[in-house]
């Protein structure tokens, strides 16, 4: 009588110790795998020397970096339309905001619950001087939620905070959250579920709604450029939590940059005047008609986002124009929004500056207090 093992007999001890390294790399067959693990169910210094195999493997495969290719986001979704082009697009002025918002989304899914509560350094212009508040990284979020709000009540979307500044509307979502406690997640989604119904609604009511009056309390703006603020504040926020949690972040993508360093070129005019009925800046040096050209500054924005800007000097409703220039001002992109945002000072600004003094103060000054918390 034969005592041969049959065909699916188990290897011997010194087979199954010699394959551990081959079962360690994912190498062994389906059937020499499960002969490996069943042996190590049984046999105690196999199973350690299985543990030391597997963690030296994973020595020699670095996990691979949380941040995806920049570009990949962009290169799907032009590959898919190529394809077939979306039947409800993305308003052109929607686009930066549904980029800055997916960038910030990302940021938000790779950090740990710790740094949620993490220290955020805010800060912004008022008047003569800047200003800074520390919050957490889940009180920006609770702050973008809450002005993102008044958007979203534009549009008839429902908004718990009910009508408010952007000020008032932060403090009552603060002390909500406060009072509720909510987990790291809550917060998170109610800022992205918010975020995501802008873009879902402005997409099927397209250019139909663009014209909107948002009113911000202080201010208002059309919905297409409501839109591009609130796309500036996202990427601008997102900094500051990403300094906080040591995390790289880059400057939105060239067209979307260029489109907000537009909208506060535009804003500029309003924000001139608006210091000097608040005495903060002398009257001007003449009147101009409304749609009449006068003194202007030459505003040269270079780098990523960059163009030209003749910013009017004299009144809102005038026009600015190469002929009336008397100063001009040279920023790189990224320095203007940074300043718009209160994140430098109209002194340090002032570097690349010529021509009339106080015209240069005066611009650099309103696009300063052009920030908020």
């Amino acid at each position: 009588m034969s005592t041969a093992p049959g065909p699916h007999a188990q290897p011997s001890h010194p087979v199954l110790k010699s394959l551990l390294g081959a079962w360690a790399l994912a190498a062994c067959s389906a059937e020499e795998t499960a002969a490996v693990e069943e042996h190590l169910t049984d046999c105690a210094p196999c199973a350690e020397e299985a543990v030391r195999l597997r963690d030296a493997v994973a020595l020699l495969h670095p996990e691979d970096g949380l941040d995806l290719d920049p570009t990949l986001r962009s290169r799907v979704l032009a590959g898919a339309l190529g394809r077939r082009p979306a039947k409800i697009p993305v308003p052109c002025w929607a686009v930066p905001y549904e980029a800055e918002t997916a960038r910030l989304d990302a940021l938000l899914h790779d950090i740990g619950e710790a740094e949620w509560r993490a220290p955020v350094r805010l800060a912004w212009f008022e008047g003569r001087r800047s200003v800074q508040r520390e919050v957490t990284v889940a009180g920006v979020i609770g702050h973008l939620t809450a002005v993102d709000g008044i958007v979203a009540d534009a549009l008839g979307l429902a908004d718990p905070l009910g009508p408010g500044t952007p000020d008032e509307r932060t403090a009552a979502r603060w002390a909500a959250d406060e009072a509720g406690e909510p987990t790291s997640g809550e917060v998170h989604s109610a800022w992205r579920d918010q975020g995501r119904a802008l873009i879902r609604t402005a997409s099927f009511a397209g250019d139909r709604v663009a014209d909107t009056a948002v009113e911000y309390g202080p201010f208002g703006l059309p919905l297409h450029d409501a839109f591009l603020e609130r796309a500036f504040e996202c990427w601008v926020h997102a900094e500051d939590v990403a300094e906080a949690v040591d995390y790289p972040y880059e400057p939105p993508a060239s067209p979307d940059l260029h489109r907000m360093i537009d909208l506060a070129a535009r804003m500029l005019p309003l924000a001139i005047a608006g210091r000097r009925r608040a005495g903060l800046a002398p009257p001007p040096r003449t009147l101009v008609a409304v749609g009449a050209p006068g003194r202007a500054l030459h505003l040269e924005v270079e780098g990523r986002g960059g163009g030209h800007w003749y910013i009017p000097l004299d009144s809102p409703g005038a026009v600015g124009t190469r002929e009336g220039e008397v100063a001009h001002v040279a920023l790189d992109g990224v320095e203007f929004c940074r300043l718009a945002a209160g994140r430098v000072s109209p002194e340090e600004a002032a570097a690349g500056s010529l021509g009339d003094a106080q015209a240069v103060r005066d611009v650099l000054y309103a696009m300063a207090s052009l920030s908020r918390m």
